[in-house]
């Protein structure tokens, strides 16, 4: 497919879009654009993989770089691209094809700007760093990327913004014991225990710290999630992929050990060793169950349902003394929150 960059911007757009470019997979879309910027007199043109930077080479005082990725997240029925309302739909046509339309644009209509201008078309920005086309033009070639002021061309409703957020990704596992959905009790569901870390997520407070003048806007979110064994079996590890953004006061080490420490299940995730610790009991395992019944206790003091199994299974295993203080501490709990309840009642009349 050829290109043609005298064409207006949203027909310019609409061509891109329609070339397929997940990350990974832009050969078609580079070799393109190489073509079309290759015909430029003006303009010398340098490919590494399926990256593309273009420049002047005016002699000028000042360099400016317009730079933009060509890959794309994957397609979900969003090609090709199709218009309504005035508006272009397609995968990639906000991020980010449309910033490359416009300076492809500028690239063939200015012929003679007033700083040299460098232009670079770069591959697998959606994807982990160590496959970033920009990454590795400034590994094989760095004096390619040399220049005084740059900007992404990322879609910003046309507004500078300044700064860049780091990236992480993680993956948090969560572990169950496995067992037939017929006697689902004698398992522990490692996806029912992951919505924890989804409630950790849910509830997070990210950061708006200010540096050098500019406020970033961090974010700690889910991304994915897996788990599964087949429909009739009950799993017994679910993993939950989290994407982290975090400004640049943080270092990847200090980012990395607050992604760690903010996933972390809270005391109100006892359910999870209350879970476990009553499948142990079932399947006679006595010495597991007390330990995990024993931590769902010491997370979740206000819950009497630990305390109680905690007592039965120490009486099996002939612990009588020990039985009995946990069925006490279980009926404490129970009375003091049965009060409680009363009082909220007798409030609400």
């Amino acid at each position: 497919m050829d290109l043609d960059l005298s064409s207006d911007s949203a027909d310019l757009t609409a061509s891109l879009v329609d070339v397929e470019s997940v990350s990974g997979g832009e050969a078609g879309l580079a070799a393109a654009i190489e073509r079309a910027l290759s015909d430029l007199p003006h303009l010398s043109v340098h490919r590494d993989g399926n990256a593309i930077v273009a420049r002047t080479t005016l002699g000028r005082p000042q360099r400016v770089i317009l730079a933009g990725h060509i890959d794309t997240v994957p397609v979900a029925g969003n090609l090709p691209s199709r218009r309504e309302n005035g508006l272009l739909y397609g995968c990639g046509s906000c991020d980010m094809k449309s910033g490359v339309a416009v300076a492809l644009r500028l690239a063939a209509r200015l012929t003679a700007p007033r700083p040299d201008v460098t232009y670079v078309f770069y591959d697998c920005e959606e994807v982990e760093a160590e496959r970033n086309g920009l990454l590795r033009l400034s590994r094989n070639s760095p004096g390619l990327l040399n220049g005084d002021l740059a900007v992404l061309m990322e879609p910003t409703g046309a507004v500078i913004e300044g700064g860049c957020q780091g990236a992480l990704r993680a993956e948090v596992t969560t572990r169950g014991k496995r067992a037939h959905s017929a006697r689902s009790w004698m398992g522990l569901n490692a996806i029912h225990v992951a919505g924890g870390i989804l409630d950790v997520l849910r509830s997070y407070q990210p950061r708006q710290p200010e540096v050098d003048g500019l406020t970033y806007h961090e974010g700690l979110n889910a991304v994915g999630i897996s788990g599964g064994v087949a429909d009739n079996v009950i799993p017994d590890e679910c993993v939950v992929t989290v994407n982290y953004r975090f400004a640049p006061d943080r270092s990847e080490e200090e980012a990395a050990a607050h992604m760690r420490e903010a996933v972390r299940l809270r005391p109100d995730y006892a359910q999870a060793h209350f879970m476990l610790g009553t499948a142990l009991k079932q399947q006679g395992d006595l010495d597991g169950a007390i330990v995990a019944l024993k931590e769902a206790a010491r997370l979740n003091p206000n819950d009497p349902g630990p305390f109680n199994t905690l007592g039965q299974a120490l009486r099996q295993a002939g612990d009588l003394t020990g039985s009995q203080a946990a069925f006490a501490e279980g009926a404490r709990v129970k009375a003091r929150k049965e009060a409680e309840q009363a009082e909220t009642l007798r409030g609400k009349k």
